[in-house]
């Protein structure tokens, strides 16, 4: 039985905390800005801290959870399961549209390293987070307990 909470909570945190699409902090001009679609370092950095303070709160602290099929089987650890939030945080930051590559670019189809993004890029960059995420936890069981 496979659970979907922690896919779930990361994908919908990465499309809402995405720098630029929605919210912005720090902005260009401005502390806070609303939908420029621009990044810089400092913003990822600042939305990345968010990003791991939230999905910590979600899969650790509540533990979230999304089981699909028979409860049967069904046999929770009692220790904390870092895997999904790490793997969580390392892919928003790589996977942030502009910092490394931006697909599709503003003016071409690929651009590395712009600080800028569109809502096709995140769209994309959505579906590859999700993808990777979903196969590094679900298929893949990659489990970090601790005590």
């Amino acid at each position: 039985m496979s659970d979907w909470g922690p896919v779930f909570i990361a994908v919908v945190l990465f499309i809402l905390l995405t720098p630029g699409l929605l919210i912005q902090i720090p902005g260009k001009s401005r502390f806070v800005e609303f939908g420029n679609f621009q990044t810089s370092g400092v913003s990822i950095l600042v939305h990345s801290i968010i990003y791991f303070t939230l999905i910590c709160i979600f899969l650790l602290a509540i533990g979230v959870h999304m089981y699909v099929g028979s409860f049967e089987a069904l046999d929770l650890k009692e220790m904390a399961d870092w895997g999904p939030v790490l793997i969580g945080v390392v892919l928003f930051i790589l996977l942030q549209p502009g910092l490394l590559f931006s697909l599709p670019g503003n003016g071409k189809q690929v651009e590395f390293g712009s600080m800028k993004t569109n809502g096709k890029a995140i769209a994309v960059h959505t579906l590859i987070f999700f993808a990777l995420y979903a196969i590094l936890i679900l298929a893949v069981h990659v489990h970090i307990y601790t005590g």
